[in-house]
């Protein structure tokens, strides 16, 4: 089968979707894709772009079976300018994350129109495909919110319809399966924190929550590590000056092996994040032998079967600070105990590897073609 892949906004876990299911799919790809650069501008003005670059495929003699596209692409657009042949193929676009629910540090000054266009991409495509259960309930709910807020006409029943031709495919993970080996009860408690540096993962909980297990006592050390911009929670500077006698690693880790090697380095994963459509890193760091630590809310529970398997439990804290510290000092106290737990976990969340991911997701688009 022959896929036409839309990518606007090629890096991050966007990129590693693409470039993990492509290498090990069983189908034949063409890949078009913009860098990663002002997200705004990739919405409002990648389709035109992207059509141009089709058209210009399509002259050329190439066809496809079904068109693949993420979020960042305005797919009615897209749609309205593209020539005939690619119109009449079913189109799958995939939802990392939305513009109506994705945290804005202030909300007032989120500009609504994004929100519309991801719901007009949905009405414009054949297949919406979310990557957790999670992100499709609150994308559904706020879409309703939001078309409620206009004066009239508001379409409802669009919303109705979107969500009839909706799944969820689970992304998939770069990460395989490493033997548990914590630090002994005499070291020091490897903590490793990875996630963007941004006011949505929520680092001040995190370096609050370290400061009262230093007044504790308790000997740790830290790598903080994840992609920093220019506006990054100034917390990051003290936090850096404060626990330098105890860091590790600190800042981007400019390759996937220095990534993996540092999250395989920790005893204890902490997330700490007030948004998160899916939790990669958590599967990763789980899979590479770091004990996780999670609040339990976001797509967490579902990822991790908090409802399903009672061992669970032992990974998600109550999303306090005060939870944080009491999760992190019992596991700090009891290494080895908790051995056998995370390597029942990372059975569970061996689905995810991209060597059972991919197959998984070459059927389903496969079923799209065939339903079709």
């Amino acid at each position: 089968m022959k896929i036409l892949a839309i990518e606007p906004y090629y890096g991050g876990s966007h990129r590693a979707f693409m470039d993990g299911w492509i290498l090990r799919s069983s189908h034949e790809w063409t890949l078009l894709t913009m860098p990663p650069r002002k997200w705004k501008w990739r919405m409002r003005g990648g389709a035109f772009y992207f059509a141009t670059e089709v058209n210009k495929l399509i002259e050329q003699g190439k066809s496809w079976d079904v068109v693949f596209c993420s979020d960042m692409l305005n797919v009615a657009e897209f749609l309205g300018i593209v020539n005939a042949p690619l119109r009449k193929l079913p189109i799958v676009v995939y939802f990392h994350e939305n513009q109506i629910t994705y945290p804005n540090q202030i909300e007032l000054e989120r500009d609504l129109q994004f929100g519309i266009t991801n719901i007009s991409s949905c009405i414009a495509s054949d297949v919406v495909w979310f990557n957790s259960q999670y992100h499709r309930n609150e994308f559904f709910a706020a879409s309703r919110k939001l078309l409620r807020k206009m004066p009239d006409y508001r379409c409802l029943e669009e919303i109705d319809s979107i969500e009839k031709k909706s799944t969820v495919e689970y992304l998939g993970c770069s990460a395989t399966k490493r033997e548990v080996a914590f630090s002994t009860q005499d070291e020091p408690l490897r903590i490793v924190w990875a996630a963007r540096w941004e006011h949505d993962k929520n680092p001040e909980d995190f370096f609050d929550a370290l400061v009262l297990l230093k007044n504790r006592g308790i000997d740790f050390e830290l790598s903080v590590i994840g992609e920093s911009f220019r506006s990054s929670p100034e917390c990051f500077d003290w936090a850096r000056d404060y626990f330098s006698d105890c860091i590790f690693k600190w800042g981007y880790q400019e390759s996937l092996d220095d990534y993996c090697e540092t999250i395989a380095w920790a005893d204890v994963f902490v997330s700490t994040a007030i948004h998160e459509f899916f939790g990669l890193s958590a599967i990763e760091a789980s899979l590479l032998g770091a004990f996780p630590i999670l609040p339990n809310r976001l797509a967490y529970p579902e990822i991790f079967n908090y409802r399903e398997n009672g061992s669970s439990e032992k990974f998600f804290y109550d999303g306090t600070v005060n939870g944080l510290v009491e999760k992190i000092t019992a596991f700090a106290n009891s290494k080895k105990e908790n051995i056998e737990s995370l390597c029942k976990l990372q059975q569970s969340l061996e689905k995810f590897v991209w060597l059972n991911a991919a197959t998984r997701l070459d059927r389903a688009i496969e079923k799209v073609c065939i339903d079709w």
